[in-house]
């Protein structure tokens, strides 16, 4: 698609949120125009094809599946629901704990997060890093959980804002990658790829975007880049949005990142299981063994320390991998692992990271994100969805959110909000 002069609506970014948004103006009487800094949609969401398969590099899991409105779409696109149960509750083998002492990591967990919703239930805000029991000999482990889920160890993660999440347990993936599924989904939608947005001039009626490929003049923008973007100021406002800005940099994305590697004999590793390796810190993987089956073995590392390997490249990850790897099930591990591919988000300058989390003391940042702007800006993206946040159905649904705004803004009626039906 090429560049048009002026539109009704322009969507700032193809991921979830704006491939979602761009869908739910489809079918009004509106021009939208989709446009993307990368050469490729789907953003966050991304399945890289190996041997006739796809690996997800960014997000993997349908959660809370029984709620998640993406989880119907997949089978109408002609790809596969795997509802294996995830393998987070249970450890393969037994080398470096006993059933025991898993039983004691998880009922340490589990207080933790019990004291993590008593806090948040008495409105109590701090570090979420207050609330480990001192000298408890599983808070490595636990901030190396935090990594996985905040993208950040719980020093930096708001109690507020932590106990927001809401998860129902049920967590399905779709065999072909997620990635592939918001493709499909957004094939139908207008996208001018190639293309960042630099500047928003609206400073007069009609709103004046400035990106690499010319000029577009439109009533209303509807913003779905990463918060690192616009607390960076990659995106700028004209005149300036601080208050915006502040609040981005307030709910920064965090970073999770991935190493794809393939095992020779499979068969000596239980399928979709688990190791996490040491227990003493957080500066640790966990490993996904045989996910769907496949020989292969994806390693997933959090915060501080996918920053530093990262910056090693994917030799480093891989080194990292191996080390934990052969510690943990034997030194022959050295020769039957070969790197695939690592996930570099932190080092995209189109997301700086994987998913976002809210500082302490900011866990209503992300409701001053999704505010209008004049009527006629909307933000969203998966750091304004305040109870599914760091997902693709929380992009999802408030990329729909903004168009109804939006809709709403140009004199149309939006219809019901997801959900509302049954209200």
């Amino acid at each position: 698609m090429s560049l048009p002069a002026s539109v009704d609506v322009v969507v700032i970014g193809a991921g979830a949120a704006g491939l979602a948004a761009a869908r739910a103006l489809s079918n009004q009487p509106l021009s939208v125009a989709v446009l993307e800094a990368r050469d490729r949609i789907g953003g966050r969401a991304w399945t890289l094809p190996f041997r006739g398969e796809g690996l997800d590099m960014g997000c993997g899991w349908l959660h809370s599946a029984d709620e998640n409105p993406l989880a119907a779409m997949v089978e109408p696109a002609g790809l596969t629901v795997d509802r294996t149960p995830p393998p987070w509750q249970s450890q393969a083998f037994n080398h470096e704990t006993s059933d025991a002492e898993i039983a004691d990591f998880r009922a340490a967990y589990d207080a933790f997060d019990d004291r993590i919703a008593e806090a948040a239930a008495r409105g109590h805000e701090a570090p979420a890093s207050t609330l480990l029991e001192p000298g408890n000999r599983w808070n490595g482990r636990i901030d190396a959980i935090s990594g996985a889920l905040n993208g950040a160890r719980f020093a930096q993660v708001s109690i507020l804002d932590y106990d927001a999440y809401r998860d129902t347990g049920v967590n399905w993936r779709v065999r072909e990658g997620y990635g592939r599924l918001i493709e499909a989904l957004g094939r139908p939608v207008p996208v001018v790829t190639d293309c960042p947005v630099r500047r928003i001039d609206r400073s007069g009626p009609v709103l004046k975007l400035t990106t690499d490929r010319g000029m577009i003049e439109a009533r209303t923008v509807i913003v779905t880049v990463p918060t690192d973007l616009i607390a960076r100021e990659t995106l700028k406002f004209d005149p300036p949005l601080p208050a915006l800005v502040e609040a981005a940099s307030y709910v920064p994305l965090g970073l999770a990142s991935k190493m794809h590697m393939t095992v020779t004999g499979a068969e000596d590793f239980p399928e979709n299981s688990q190791l996490w390796g040491r227990t003493d810190t957080a500066d640790t993987g966990g490993y996904h063994l045989r996910p769907f089956g496949r020989p292969m073995i994806e390693g997933y590392y959090g915060a501080d320390l996918a920053r530093g390997l990262e910056a090693e490249g994917q030799a480093g990850f891989y080194a990292f991998a191996v080390d934990e790897l052969v510690h943990l099930l034997g030194s022959d591990m050295r020769k039957r692992l070969s790197p695939v591919v690592a996930t570099m988000w932190g080092a995209d300058p189109w997301s700086h990271g994987a998913y976002s989390h809210a500082m302490p003391g900011h866990a209503g940042d992300r409701k001053r994100l999704k505010a209008p702007i004049e009527n006629r800006i909307f933000l969203a993206g998966e750091a304004t969805a305040e109870a599914f946040y760091g997902t693709t159905h929380g992009a999802w649904m408030e990329g729909e959110r903004a168009a109804r705004e939006a809709m709403a803004a140009l004199g149309l009626d939006p219809g019901p909000a997801r959900g509302d039906e049954e209200a």
